[in-house]
């Protein structure tokens, strides 16, 4: 076991919006990456996934609709949910979801 300091690995990774994979809890992957102001292309996932952010914001269109996720706030993202991230996004963001077959 040991303790992971979520803001500095996500500080620490060499890009904006590329999750490093900390493991697995369960069949359920944890993630944590690093938001910038740059959009994200939309994108849907064949399972569901829940967004959390730790500090900063998270600027979300879900299926066209404008969601904004503040700091300790959970997103839940349901299977097959056209989303992408608006921009004005920063912080850390922290994702749980299944691992990509």
């Amino acid at each position: 076991m040991s303790v992971v300091d979520l803001k500095e690995t996500a500080a620490g990774l060499p890009e904006a919006w590329r999750s490093h994979r900390l493991g697995l809890v369960g069949a359920t992957c944890v993630k944590v990456l690093r938001m910038d102001e740059m959009p994200v292309v939309e994108e849907s996932h064949r399972a569901a996934e829940a967004l959390l952010v730790l500090d900063g914001r998270l600027e979300l269109s879900v299926d066209g609709v404008p969601v904004s996720v503040r700091p300790g706030e959970l997103f839940m993202v349901a299977a097959g949910t056209a989303h992408a991230v608006r921009p004005g996004s920063s912080g850390t963001l922290v994702i749980l979801d299944l691992p990509e077959e």
